[in-house]
């Protein structure tokens, strides 16, 4: 008797509360444009994501325990993303690139990736000690879920990349199970997307606030193509001192009940896009979500991991293994106004992580405060940036 599918429904049963006040956080807490803070360029219309069409994002939180470490038994503060460029039931593979501005960090697939330009399966984020698992997870899902290749293999190098909560995580009890993971990819849905503390970023500090999960997009204009530019963050980096918003130097504003004052942690960046571009152009788009990152203060310290993959939803069935394919591309001298929508949304989407995320208190008492709204917009209005 076959007993993963019972395990995995009273699984859901046990956790369904966490993951219904995480759906319902998503459309009730404030996004960093309803606190004022100012951003350029036109946002699609859920400011998400998943505002290029196909792509799918879902999330398994774990949150248990209080007080000291006991390794194995928590607390837990940690969880999975998953992010699906053509959602849960297409198998086609997208064209992909990546980009690492500073490697303190892991991503894995990415050597094929880098070879191929072929991102065939999903993105998970998650933390530093859970890659493993979730990697497996994501091949047992996958064959579970689809058909072999041509050949007959289910061949699988998934794209998993992780940032490091052990600051209020049992990080070392390894709590992230394969169900966790199966659970993040069949939830993956179109529509909003819950940010903060949930998923891969329910443990993640940034900027020594309360960090997460965070996303934002950008429409272009008709004479640009009106293509969708989506991003998604899980950040966990930087110093209090060097946070920016909008161009003021916040985090100095702000500095009681830093976490740990120094940059310890890691940022993954996934970008997605229905502009029809090739790896190369990709991987040019990658590299511009540094230039987001900069604007809210990172430098890219020594000891964090600042990891992007960008991938593009154009040209489906460009992975097809016979006969000749016609592909789609814009012109190099087109891509200055994907570039400016990368870098907007990549500025906007980490904000976003840090003002929905909640106070959280993890391991040994160690405790992360939420970004405080009313002092932020105090700030904003100080420096005569606040948009309303």
């Amino acid at each position: 008797m076959n007993r993963i599918p019972r395990f995995r429904f009273f699984f859901l049963i046990l956790f369904l509360p966490i993951f219904a006040a995480a759906a319902a956080s998503a459309q009730t807490k404030p996004r960093a444009r309803d606190l004022g803070v100012p951003f350029d360029g036109a946002p699609g219309t859920n400011n998400a994501i998943t505002d290029v069409k196909g792509v799918e994002v879902g999330h398994t939180t774990l949150i248990s325990g209080n007080g000291k470490l006991k390794v194995g038994e928590g607390p837990v503060r940690t969880g999975v993303t998953a992010v699906l460029p053509r959602g849960k039931a297409s198998t086609d593979a997208v064209f992909g690139a990546w980009f690492t501005l500073n490697g303190n960090g892991e991503m894995t697939g990415t050597t094929w990736l880098e070879d191929s330009g072929l991102l065939d399966g999903p993105v998970m984020i998650t933390n530093t000690h859970s890659v493993g698992v979730v990697r497996d997870a994501v091949i047992a899902w996958k064959v579970k879920h689809g058909a072999p290749d041509m050949e007959g293999y289910w061949w699988s190098l998934p794209v998993v990349a992780e940032t490091w909560d052990g600051f209020l995580n049992d990080i070392n009890g390894f709590h992230v199970k394969p169900e966790h993971a199966f659970h993040a990819l069949d939830s993956a849905h179109t529509g909003p997307v819950e940010e903060g503390s949930v998923g891969g970023g329910t443990g993640m500090i940034c900027n020594e606030f309360k960090g997460g999960i965070g996303t934002a997009s950008r429409v272009l204009g008709p004479k640009d193509g009106a293509y969708t530019v989506g991003v998604l963050v899980q950040c966990n980096y930087g110093r209090r001192d060097q946070l920016r918003i909008a161009g003021v130097a916040v985090g100095k504003e702000i500095p009681e009940h830093p976490a740990y004052g120094e940059d310890t942690g890691s940022i993954i960046i996934v970008i997605a896009t229905d502009a029809p571009l090739i790896p190369t152009q990709l991987k040019r788009v990658a590299r511009r979500a540094a230039l987001g990152l900069g604007r809210d203060g990172s430098y890219s310290g020594d000891g964090s991991g600042d990891i992007f993959v960008a991938f593009s939803t154009a040209n489906p069935g460009a992975a097809s293994p016979s006969g000749i394919h016609d592909l789609k591309m814009l012109p190099n001298d087109s891509l200055d106004p994907i570039f400016l929508a990368t870098v907007q949304a990549t500025e906007e989407a980490i904000v976003n992580a840090m003002v929905a995320a909640d106070t959280m208190t993890g391991i040994d008492g160690h405790t992360a405060i939420a970004l405080p709204h009313d002092r932020l917009r105090e700030v904003l209005k100080k420096y005569n940036r606040l948009a309303k």
